[in-house]
């Protein structure tokens, strides 16, 4: 069963204005260093942390209904590299307790992005 979807979009151009004016102050508060350091080493680091950004938006959006998944962080939801190339997601602190909460099973990800904007789509599957 279906108990939580989250879908959000991110202005490549946004990301690269926030990167470029606040730098590493800014990849430390959006994203764990495995996160930045695979974004970074690709040929358009932007379209790849704006990707992340969306995915992370999206995955809180799918764990939000309580008071304590308001204080989800950023840097709670991590999206890494499966074993087979593609992006799945580690929830970490109240990220993961709100999945447990809602006796989340399995986490389904997509990414996607253009020339200007990156998206993501998060489902989460209880099996029930």
């Amino acid at each position: 069963m279906i108990v939580g979807l989250g879908l959000d979009l991110v202005d490549l151009a946004r990301v690269r204005r926030l990167i470029d004016s606040k730098g590493e102050r800014a990849l430390r508060r959006l994203f764990l260093p495995n996160e930045s350091a695979y974004a970074m080493s690709r040929p358009d680091p932007y379209r790849h942390l704006a990707a992340r950004i969306a995915a992370k938006e999206a995955t809180y959006k799918a764990l939000a209904g309580s008071d304590a998944a308001r204080g989800i962080g950023w840097r709670q939801i991590e999206v890494v590299p499966h074993a087979d190339g593609r992006p799945t997601l580690v929830l970490h602190e109240r990220a993961l307790e709100r999945a447990a909460e809602l006796a989340v099973s399995r986490i389904l990800l997509s990414i996607s992005h253009s020339e200007t904007t990156a998206g993501a789509v998060v489902m989460l599957d209880n099996d029930g």
